[in-house]
């Protein structure tokens, strides 16, 4: 038990070291001398977990979505907001989730890293999100939920990009605030708009939540319901 404990650590490690390398140099410019000293593991101990520069990439990429996890809402469309303004939010400070958000959107790396699975994994579970918010009434009987899913991943993985370029992502919680404002009068019901939080420090507001709780699956108020 020690010894596999041990090693899930490692794996940990040699995650979070390749995540900020990557995040730092792209998928090209990173070399694996440059994980193992960000690491400070051997070059057995990467090899044992991870094949190769590719396998590794795949596995930092295939890290994303949890990164998402909010507490369930009673209302959904909150529940979905909840989860960009939280990933936002760690993508500010988790150097595993900012080496796994440029490798999705760098087309330097070889074909064998899917470069579109945490595109698609987003997808698939907001559309499941959306698809509780449409069977309880809060969407506009005109919403699709896929196609509006897809707009969202979309647009996130833009701003989020605009907002590195700019300012290395401090603005990004004002970005992901001004997105919604956009976007949901466009799909929720109109009773339902004054209700949802949408504002920028939702994210710091919704993780201290869950920091206080110790358990993740802390309910966090909701103005007007």
């Amino acid at each position: 038990m020690a010894r596999q404990e041990r090693a899930i650590r490692t794996r940990r490690m040699i995650l979070e070291a390749a995540g900020a390398v990557f995040d730092e140099h792209g998928y090209t410019a990173t070399t694996i001398s440059m994980v193992l000293e960000r690491a400070e593991v051997t070059k057995g101990a990467l090899y044992f977990h991870f094949s190769s520069k590719e396998s590794l990439a795949q596995a930092v990429l295939d890290e994303q979505t949890p990164f998402g996890a909010v507490p369930p809402q009673p209302c959904k469309l909150q529940e979905l907001v909840d989860m960009t303004f939280v990933f936002g939010q760690r993508l500010l400070g988790n150097s595993l989730l900012k080496g796994s958000v440029r490798l999705a959107v760098d087309q330097s790396a070889p074909r064998g890293v899917d470069h579109s699975g945490p595109f698609r994994q987003w997808a698939d579970l907001l559309v499941g999100l959306l698809e509780r918010a449409r069977d309880q009434g809060e969407l506009l009987p005109t919403v699709v939920p896929r196609q509006t899913v897809e707009m969202l991943v979309g647009a996130f993985a833009g701003i989020q990009l605009m907002s590195r370029a700019l300012t290395d992502r401090a603005d990004l919680a004002e970005r992901i605030s001004v997105l919604w404002g956009h976007v949901l009068p466009s799909i929720a019901v109109p009773g339902l708009l004054p209700c949802i939080d949408r504002e920028p420090d939702r994210g710091v507001r919704v993780l201290a939540a869950l920091d206080e709780a110790g358990t993740g699956r802390v309910v966090v108020d909701v103005p007007g319901r």
